[in-house]
C-alpha cells in the first residue's frame, strides 16, 4: 500500500546519529562527554515542582481548555506586558505541548501549499521540516560567521510567494543576538512586503550582554505581523514538562486554537498548574542559572580559541557555541578523512568518546555545535580530548 508522500518525506533529524551512537557507548558503561544537550542541565526549581504537586494533591487533573487555562494564558499576558511593555490580551495566546509543537501550530495556521518561508542559516533543525510538513516551501538565506541575515539579504529572498521569515533571536544552533537596529530594519522590510515573523524566542532569558528586544516591541504594525513563540523549557528547565506558547492577534490566535483541539487537544493539566508558578513566582533561579551559563560560556570559548585549528566567536545568547573546524577539512586519522562536520563528529566520537552536534544537520557544514549546558569539569576534560583529537589529525593521502 502507498504510504502519504508527505509523511515519508519528512527527513530524521541529523543530530540523532551521533546522539544514538553516544548514548549507546554511555549505556556499555564507556567514558562519553557529551556536547549535545539542549536543554539545561539545572533540575526544575522547588516552587515549581511543588505547584505541580499540590495540583496533583487537589485532583487538576482533567481536560483544560484546549488552547489553555485561562489563568496561564493570562500569566503569559502579563510577562509580555511586563517584560516587554507588549499588550495581549489571554485570547491572544495559545497554550501548547511545546514550543516546538506552537510552531507546527503557527505554521498550520498560514500555509496554504507553495508559499514559502524564509529561513537564515544557520537554522534549528526542526524549522525546515516543520514547514515542508504544512506544504510550504524552505528558502535557506545564506549569512556570514555573524550568523544572522541582514536585512537586504532577506529583502532579495522576498518574492510574491513568500508568506514568512522565521527569526530565532537568542538562536540555536549559534547563540546570535539580533541588535534591535537590526530589527527594525528587518521590520521594514517584512512590512513593505506584508509577510509575517515568526519570531522563536525560547532563549530570551538567556541573553549575556545586554537586554532581549522582542521584533513585535517595534510598533503595532509589526506587532500584528508577528508570531511569538516561547515556552518553559529552557528559561525554567522544564524540557520535560512540554508547554510552550504563542503571541499572536486573536484571529490567528482562534485558528490556532481550533487547530490544536483537534490534533492534541489541552496541554498537559499539572504542567499547566507549574507553569503558572514559574511566570507568577520567584525568577531568582533564573538569574542563578544564567551567571552560572555565562561563566561556562567564556571557559569554553577560550578553550576552543586556544586549540590550533579550530575557532570561535562568543555567542550572546542561548547556551551553544558554533566551533568552526573548516581547517580540518582533507585531514585524516589513521587514513580515515574529513570532508565536512558528519566526519569530524563521528571520529572525534569514535576516538576520542567526545560528542558534538554536526553543523550540517543545521545547514553549516564547516562547524560543529557545542552546548555549554554541561559541567565545567566536563566541558574541561571534552576540550582537553578535542585538542588531542586534533592534534594529531594528518593530511589525508
Amino acid at each position: 500500500m502507498n504510504l502519504s508522500k508527505k509523511a515519508t518525506s519528512v527527513s530524521p533529524s541529523m543530530t540523532l546519529k551521533i546522539s544514538a551512537m553516544a548514548k549507546k557507548m554511555k549505556q556499555e558503561g564507556r567514558d562519553v562527554v557529551g556536547f549535545g544537550a539542549g536543554e539545561p542541565d539545572f533540575d526544575t526549581p522547588d516552587n515549581i515542582k511543588n505547584a505541580a504537586k499540590q495540583a496533583l494533591d487537589m485532583g487538576l487533573t482533567k481536560y483544560t481548555p484546549a488552547s489553555g487555562m485561562a489563568e496561564l494564558k493570562e500569566a503569559v499576558a502579563q510577562r509580555m506586558r511586563n517584560k516587554y511593555a507588549l499588550e495581549y490580551a489571554p485570547a491572544d495566546i495559545v497554550v501548547s505541548n511545546g514550543a516546538k509543537h506552537s510552531l507546527f501550530n503557527v505554521f498550520a495556521a498560514i500555509l496554504n501549499p507553495g508559499d514559502e518561508v524564509i529561513i537564515p542559516v544557520p537554522y534549528w533543525v526542526t524549522y525546515p521540516e516543520l514547514v515542508r510538513m504544512n506544504d510550504g516551501v524552505v528558502v535557506f538565506v545564506e549569512t556570514d560567521d555573524t550568523f544572522k541575515a541582514t536585512a537586504a539579504q532577506i529583502k532579495a529572498a522576498v518574492t510574491d510567494k513568500t508568506k514568512a521569515l522565521i527569526l530565532n533571536t537568542p538562536s540555536n544552533p549559534c547563540g546570535a543576538v539580533y541588535t534591535k537596529e537590526e530589527l527594525q530594519a528587518i521590520a521594514d522590510i517584512a512590512l513593505e512586503a506584508g509577510i509575517y515573523i515568526v519570531s522563536d524566542e525560547i532563549y530570551d532569558e538567556l541573553i549575556y550582554d545586554g537586554d532581549h528586544v522582542s521584533i513585535a516591541m517595534l510598533g503595532e504594525q509589526i506587532k500584528n505581523q508577528t508570531i511569538i513563540v516561547n515556552g518553559m523549557s529552557k528559561t525554567y528547565a522544564m524540557t520535560g514538562w512540554r508547554i510552550g506558547y504563542t503571541a499572536s492577534t486573536g484571529e490567528l490566535a482562534k485558528i490556532m486554537g481550533a487547530y490544536q483541539s483537534h490534533a492534541a487537544s489541552n496541554p498537559n493539566s499539572i504542567a499547566q498548574h507549574a507553569s503558572i508558578e514559574a511566570l507568577n513566582g520567584s525568577q531568582d533561579e533564573i538569574l542563578k542559572m544564567k551567571a552560572t551559563f555565562k561563566k561556562r560560556r567564556k571557559l569554553l570559548c577560550d578553550l576552543i580559541n586556544d586549540i590550533d585549528g579550530l575557532s570561535c566567536h562568543t555567542p550572546q545568547g542561548a547556551f551553544y557555541v558554533m566551533m568552526n573546524i573548516s581547517q580540518t577539512r582533507g585531514m585524516a586519522l589513521d587514513g580515515v578523512p574529513i570532508g565536512g562536520s558528519m566526519d569530524f563528529s563521528e571520529l572525534l566520537l569514535k576516538n576520542t568518546l567526545t560528542a558534538v552536534i554536526p553543523g550540517v544537520a543545521f545547514g553549516a557544514d564547516d562547524y560543529v555545535r557545542l552546548s555549554y549546558a554541561t559541567s565545567e569539569e566536563n566541558i574541561e576534560k571534552g576540550m582537553a580530548r578535542i585538542k588531542e583529537f586534533t592534534e594529531s589529525l594528518k593530511p589525508a593521502e
